[in-house]
């Protein structure tokens, strides 16, 4: 009979990767919401040394290969941005079983994950406000760990929103502004998503009217969900600040509000996990000129 022996590695522990570095990976296929997140990133001062990973392809095949080639690099990243909403998810759910596998053992720790998604289908019509939230993100807990969850008015659809598809049609990702939002935008007709967002990040403006443009739209929301959930002024209020709404272990937030904030906090604390306590943290180098945003006419 063949005797086993344990072996034991003291040095080294091969599901953790302490070599990591001031890196952002944004794990999505849709290219309005990675412009935003990247834009958002990269005109923020305080994140401007951080090297930003993300699908740059045309078409959404070739963008879920990229990130299936992508997957062995995020260990190398100090923060994950995942898109969970349920159109896309479906399709992405093997490559971030990967990601996720690669890096679990190091989550909120050296390496921290904001959720961007839509939240429970029935969100508006459940009668029981955002506590419905609970369950939602205890369905994600396992899969991502979460640090927090940005819930995005625009990629929520209300169930007699949905359209129907046959299963050979061609998967294309919505850009019309949801119903119930619409009576808030001026010429929503005509506006799509990726306007919305446009004007509301406003890179290309000084922070005054970027400033002022989130406080707009964070009013517009506090109002929209205030109709929709009476009685719940004190949830509306948290989950429109900046620490967001607590519920049970979770935390939730109203992506884009505070969002670079969340961004540059994780960031940190990650960096201070992985120094040792002598060592200051230094900021990696400037990213190349490519990954550089560039100035965009306003919506």
């Amino acid at each position: 009979m063949i005797e086993r022996e344990t072996l034991v590695d003291e040095k080294h522990d091969i599901l953790s990767h302490e070599a990591r570095r001031n890196r952002i990976f944004i794990l999505s296929i849709d290219p309005v919401l990675i412009a935003d997140v990247y834009r958002r990133i990269r005109s923020d001062e305080r994140l401007s040394h951080y090297r930003i990973k993300r699908p740059r392809a045309k078409t959404l095949d070739e963008r879920i290969d990229q990130l299936q080639a992508m997957a062995n690099d995020t260990t190398k990243a100090r923060l994950l941005i995942y898109d969970v909403r349920r159109a896309t998810l479906p399709k992405l759910r093997k490559v971030f079983r990967d990601i996720t596998g690669f890096n679990r053992k190091d989550f909120n720790k050296l390496c921290y994950t904001i959720l961007i998604g839509d939240g429970p289908p029935t969100l508006f019509q459940n009668g029981r406000g955002l506590d419905v939230f609970t369950i939602y993100l205890g369905g994600h807990r396992v899969d991502y760990h979460p640090a927090v969850f940005f819930f995005d008015p625009l990629l929520h659809y209300e169930p007699d929103e949905m359209e129907l598809h046959a299963i050979d049609d061609e998967f294309v990702l919505r850009d019309d502004i949801p119903k119930r939002l619409v009576p808030y935008f001026q010429n929503s007709d005509e506006a799509t998503v990726g306007a919305v967002r446009r004007f509301f990040r406003a890179v290309d403006k000084d922070e005054e009217t970027r400033a002022k443009r989130q406080k707009v739209l964070r009013s517009l929301y506090k109002k929209r969900f205030a109709k929709q959930f009476p009685g719940r002024e004190a949830q509306m209020k948290a989950w429109a600040s900046h620490d967001g709404l607590q519920l049970a272990t979770e935390k939730i937030n109203l992506y884009p509000l505070f969002f670079e904030d969340w961004v540059h906090n994780l960031m940190q604390q990650a960096q201070e996990n992985a120094a040792p306590p002598e060592k200051k943290i230094e900021p990696e180098q400037k990213p190349e000129p490519e990954e550089k945003a560039q100035p965009e006419t306003q919506a």
